[in-house]
């Protein structure tokens, strides 16, 4: 008997059906990877097993047991325990604090802190997932609070674990550290469920692949007769190549950066400044990564490049004009192109139609009336309309509101936005986040586009593989410093690792860098 089976799950929102007839089971021991496109039913299927959503037609078992539809408290009591991509944890409160969250009855007079403790400790030795239960979550590394978070699961004794996108922010040290974490449970017979859109940790940690495609399983193959290519065909239902980087010669500078540093000013400053003496030089025809675990001033330095700050000490220079004030419509008139971090928050205004989110950063030069008062609606259409042709943005049109676009094409609009003009600088951050292997081909396309036309380009991610793939050189952020630039060719994933969780890069590799790069002797490219 299956540990959970799913049997005909259908749900639709609207017109749209988002899960269709769907079945499938796990066993324990097993990991099973859910691939699939933006929009595909993965995370809707999901949130019907949690219990956040009920399913128009089908029911779900847990051990041969009927699980009630819509109750998160049954899903939990049946053994399902979910870890979202964004932690869910109080950093105000204790590593312990936050396990026993929820755990007690409102109405008990005291916490049994002894024995929870006890049960904690005793489960991070089983599992392998040491974590100080006394330490204050605010303090914990980002691999420290995913250990928390699967803690929290298994403390409320989960058997099945669906991690959802459990690698995202995550060094390649620590996810290899929560790959063996994972092997573990399954030998002790949980079962997984693994989303991801990474196909080479799909590779790695799963045992079989379901591939959802508009709503319906489309696909299911054991892990050891699949590869990269065989499960990017099967999730788009076409070949799918990445671009690949072509060589170019530097050109001009488009982007100075010398001793910047910023420092911090908010009510609950801290001493150490949010950006540390950065230097970066950006030259056309040339793609820049800057890679670093979230929250170490990589948000920071795309405010400043957008335009949201300027330094408080050292130097920003646009085309050799220095930033001396706070405008992002200043910046995006000299010329600069910019993708983002969450498209949803700050990339568009998801009540917006789509043309009105087009002309939302370049307002002056929007076309307008004779009168030269009033938009001239008819213009911004048919701009609009080009640029969904040339983009590929699937939409109903230029009147449909924003937020009813999948999120690979909410990223192409922002792109259409971004590179339409033809930026001299493209600040680019975060840019195929949570996007599936199609658009994330379409994304780098257009980027190494915008390169080969003249732009110079700055790429924060967290993707290791896609700063590998796409970059002529690679920084690592840690802490609000800046390493040098390396070649993308001299450095391995380890040593750019190692570096993001604070570890000097080795005098071996400085020197490399040096004699494969006259240029990182200059100033500009050095800390």
């Amino acid at each position: 008997m299956a540990l959970l089976a799913f049997h005909n799950i259908t749900k639709t929102f609207g017109s749209l059906i988002a899960n269709d007839d769907i079945s499938l089971s796990l066993e324990k021991g097993e990991v099973i990877a859910l691939l699939g496109e933006n929009g595909a039913g993965k995370t809707t299927l999901m949130n019907i097993l949690y219990g956040h959503y009920t399913a128009d037609k089908g029911h779900i078992e847990v051990d041969g047991q009927h699980l009630p539809s819509g109750q998160t408290d049954a899903a939990i009591k049946a053994g399902i325990g979910m870890v979202h991509q964004h932690f869910t944890l109080a950093e105000n409160l204790t590593v312990l604090e936050n396990i026993m969250l929820g755990t007690e009855s409102l109405w008990s007079l005291s916490q049994k802190q002894s024995a929870a403790k006890a049960k904690l400790a005793q489960m991070s030795e089983d599992y392998g997932l040491k974590v100080n239960p006394d330490a204050r979550v605010a303090d914990l590394s980002v691999g420290e609070r995913q250990r928390v978070e699967i803690l929290k699961a298994l403390y409320r004794d989960a058997r099945v674990l669906i991690l959802d996108e459990p690698t995202a922010v995550l060094t390649p040290q620590e996810a290899d550290s929560l790959f063996k974490t994972l092997q573990r449970l399954t030998k002790q017979g949980f079962a997984i469920i693994f989303i991801s859109h990474k196909l080479h940790e799909i590779l790695q940690i799963s045992t079989r692949v379901d591939v959802l495609r508009r709503g319906k399983i489309v696909g299911s193959v054991a892990t050891k007769d699949a590869d990269r290519a065989m499960l990017a065909e099967m999730m788009v239902g076409r070949k799918v190549e990445r671009p690949s980087l072509e060589a170019m010669d530097c050109g001009k500078a488009v982007v100075r950066l010398n001793n910047v540093t910023l420092k911090d000013t908010g009510r609950d400053a801290s001493t150490v400044p949010k950006l540390d003496k950065v230097n970066l030089t950006i030259h056309q025809h040339e793609i820049i990564g800057i890679a670093g675990v979230a929250g170490n001033g990589q948000a920071t330095l795309a405010d400043l490049l957008s335009g949201l700050t300027i330094p408080s000490d050292g130097t920003f220079e646009l085309l050799d004009v220095p930033v001396t004030q706070a405008s992002p419509s200043n910046i995006v008139k000299r010329g600069v192109g910019r993708i983002p971090e969450d498209r949803h928050s700050s990339g568009v205004v998801g009540e917006m139609t789509l043309w009105e989110n087009l002309i939302s950063e370049d307002l002056r030069n929007v076309p307008v009336s004779k009168a030269g008062i009033i938009i001239d609606r008819r213009a911004c259409l048919e701009r609009t309309n080009a640029l969904i042709e040339k983009f590929d943005i699937r939409c109903e049109g230029p009147d449909a509101e924003t937020k009813l676009l999948s999120g690979g094409n909410m990223q192409k609009l922002i792109l259409a936005r971004a590179l339409a003009p033809n930026p001299a600088f493209i600040l680019a951050n975060q840019p195929v986040r949570g996007l599936d292997e199609g658009a994330i081909a379409y994304v780098h396309e257009q980027l190494l586009a915008a390169r080969k036309r003249g732009a110079g380009i700055l790429l924060i991610s967290e993707d290791l593989d896609e700063l590998f793939s796409l970059c002529d050189r690679i920084c690592v952020m840690y802490h609000g410093k800046l390493t040098q630039p390396y070649e993308a060719k001299s450095v391995s994933t380890s040593q750019v690792g190692l570096m993001m969780a604070g570890q000097e890069p080795d005098q071996e590799l400085e020197q490399d860098n040096l004699n494969a790069n006259p240029k990182a002797e200059e100033p500009s490219h050095a800390n």
